[in-house]
């Protein structure tokens, strides 16, 4: 299917196609006809799968039919964290190049000052976090009257503990029509039931991790004892043309020694994980995405925060004991459908782990036993 077949305008279709985009995905073709069709959704699907695009060309095409002079904001995007509003934000520029809306982003202090003054004017797409919109909200400085669409970008994250009274208080602010569009990498069952006092009837959409992405992804184990972890993740990083590689701990303690490790091998590395400061947390990511920092480690709550749109190979320096807590890692190694690889680590203390992640996949891993040098 072809982006022209889902009823796009030639605008966005023109910026979709400019920025290397032949054909939509999965999640995009079953999702962009029910919200240009003015449906709630609620949708899940993998990390890497397309599912901003999903909602960020209909968002702007329904947009587009109207745009009379308003100073009120007619799309809100709630996003979980900083990181994640940057990234919709740059898809929104990306993909209204040949449109006339008008997208502003504040999540951060920073973001917040510089679209100040366009709040005054005029805004048609607003991007935050929850925390930064009642901040606003409290202080009257955002007018939420005139809302046509709200998307919940990550639902599932936005839906935890700290939030959800958040989520609960803004949703007070809204027009009862408001067209409604939850997207996650999960849907549970809690998420549904909320979701429900405030969507009309929606379309859930679902999109089984195991089946398109996990086809892209070269995928396999090697049985190693803990000791010799750091130098085989040496070796397959010295050995292959390797250019960023994402690695997974069970805790930032683990973290932090094998960065230290790799750092005396010569590697550039760093880490992410809940005890360093956002400032930390930021400048790491961008050194890994601009490829100064050629390994980054993390654990699996710090990965949360972060969205990586070109990344190949992961590895699985300690195995999840939760068998689709694998899936989430590796769908960081098949963006989009680019060929990637996830290698995984195996002590003897993890074979009834790795036995429960072959048969959440269905299928066994090709493994390979590490042979130390030493």
């Amino acid at each position: 299917m072809s982006f022209r077949k889902l009823k796009l305008i030639n605008p966005i279709i023109r910026a979709v196609t400019e920025a290397g985009y032949s054909k939509p995905t999965e999640i995009q073709s079953r999702v962009i006809p029910m919200i240009l069709a003015g449906k709630d959704i609620i949708a899940s699907a993998p990390t890497g799968s397309g599912k901003k695009a999903a909602f960020v060309l209909p968002t702007l095409q329904i947009l587009k039919k109207s745009s009379p002079e308003h100073k009120k904001i007619r799309a809100l995007i709630v996003a979980p964290t900083i990181e994640t509003a940057a990234n919709i934000e740059e898809n929104f520029r990306l993909c209204c190049k040949y449109s006339s809306v008008v997208v502003v982003n504040i999540s951060d202090n920073v973001s917040i000052d510089n679209g100040f003054n366009t709040l005054q004017t005029r805004v048609d797409v607003l991007i935050t976090t929850p925390e930064k919109l009642l901040e606003r909200l409290n202080r009257k400085l955002t007018d939420l009257s005139k809302l046509e669409i709200l998307a919940l970008y990550e639902a599932d994250k936005l839906y935890v503990k700290n939030l959800l009274q958040d989520i609960k208080n803004i949703f007070k602010l809204f027009p009862k029509n408001v067209q409604t569009l939850f997207l996650g990498t999960e849907i549970p069952d809690y998420l549904k039931k909320i979701s429900a006092k405030f969507q009309n009837n929606p379309c859930e959409i679902i999109l089984n991790a195991g089946s398109e992405l996990l086809n892209t992804i070269e995928q396999s184990i090697y049985f190693v004892e803990t000791r010799d972890k750091p130098e085989l993740l040496i070796d397959l990083f010295n050995n292959n043309s390797i250019k960023r590689l994402l690695v997974f701990t069970d805790t930032k303690h683990i973290a932090n020694h094998l960065v230290e490790h790799l750092e005396i091998a010569g590697i550039r590395t760093a880490a992410i994980h809940a005890k360093l400061s956002q400032t930390e947390r930021s400048d790491n990511l961008e050194g890994f995405i601009n490829n100064s920092i050629k390994i980054l480690v993390t654990t699996d709550i710090a990965s949360k925060d972060f969205d990586i749109e070109e990344l190949f190979d992961v590895v699985q320096y300690d195995l999840p004991e939760i068998p689709e807590t694998y899936i989430r890692r590796i769908e960081r190694a098949g963006k989009t459908g680019n060929k990637g690889t996830s290698v995984s680590f195996c002590t003897a203390d993890e074979h009834s782990s790795l036995h429960n992640i072959q048969n959440l996949l269905g299928f066994t891993i090709p493994v390979t036993i590490f042979k130390n040098k030493l």
